[in-house]
């Protein structure tokens, strides 16, 4: 009976373990909870800390935009989010980068129109001098 017993936590132990997030994917799931904060609040300063210098932002439309047109149409109210919520989130760490898939769906009120959306997005993070920043996100079209 103890050993049925101690086989049972020892296999408990070591799935729970491995299932475990690193500090790092931690750091990048809460660098992307930052993200989505700073997109619901157009709050310029959380966009500006969670972005690297470099990014390069695609939307599902084909359209790009670097950092600073990014961060100038949240805080305009010109891409309005009024809900988001993130699923089936993944994170994996090659190196200093980190690749996040997930998917993403919001009510919009861009422009003052509303509207809705359903993604599937990519989002690169990169670890620079210890905080990770988005440099690359592409996104496209779930229906």
């Amino acid at each position: 009976m103890k050993k049925s017993l101690y086989v049972i936590l020892t296999f408990l132990v070591l799935s729970v373990g491995t299932q475990a997030q690193s500090k790092d994917e931690k750091a990048v799931a809460e660098a992307v909870a930052n993200l989505r904060k700073g997109m619901l609040a157009g709050d310029k300063n959380i966009l500006d800390q969670v972005t690297s210098a470099d990014l390069s932002y695609g939307h599902s439309n084909g359209l790009l935009e670097d950092k600073a047109t990014f961060i100038k149409v949240l805080v305009s109210g010109e891409n309005d989010f009024v809900t988001m919520d993130v699923t089936d989130q993944t994170i994996k760490l090659v190196g200093n980068t980190a690749i996040v898939r997930h998917n993403f769906t919001a009510q919009t009120n861009n422009g003052g129109t509303p509207g809705s959306t359903k993604l599937a997005v990519l989002l690169i993070w990169q670890k620079q001098q210890g905080k990770w920043k988005l440099i690359a996100r592409q996104a496209t079209k779930l229906t």
